[in-house]
């Protein structure tokens, strides 16, 4: 938009930036491998880091990638590894047909149907009621931004 007062020129939409990745430099991971240090110009310093998945079953070549995502409920930093993966699998040489429908999700060749889970009409109610929420807020406030967000982890 123009740099003068009122509403002048053409809209600027939302830019796709929701990820950050960085390959095999910026970021240092600490010894305990709990805290991670990004050190390019973007200021983000030490983050620690929560979750369940050990990072101490890789060495720090094995990580090749590191992206931080933003989604509606938080930031999370995704890994990703460079690992052999073994699966053994016997073949028993039997084969199934299998069809994708509308009224049930699969129906197989033996004749098993398996029901649609219909999640939208399930939360049909809650997310009635929370657009609901979010048309009563005053439009640029902070309580809009927050019902919005309850809105998005929703959906």
């Amino acid at each position: 938009k123009a740099k003068v007062p009122g509403k002048k020129g053409y809209p600027r939409f939302q830019k796709n930036n929701r990820s950050v990745e960085y390959k095999t430099s910026g970021w240092k991971l600490l010894d305990d491998r709990k805290h991670i240090t990004f050190m390019d110009k973007c200021g983000i310093g030490q983050l620690k880091l929560i979750g369940t998945w050990d990072l101490h079953f890789y060495q720090i070549q094995q990580i090749k990638r590191i992206r931080i995502v933003k989604r509606s409920d938080g930031y999370y930093i995704q890994f990703c590894v460079d690992a052999e993966r073994n699966i053994d699998v016997n073949p028993t040489g039997k084969t199934v047909g299998l069809d994708v429908g509308l009224n049930s999700f699969y129906t197989d060749s033996q004749g098993d149907k398996i029901d649609n889970p219909r999640y939208l009409r399930k939360s049909e109610k809650s997310l009635k009621r929370l657009q609901k929420k979010v048309s009563r807020k005053n439009k640029g406030s902070n309580n809009r931004k927050k019902a919005i967000n309850r809105l998005g982890r929703k959906h």
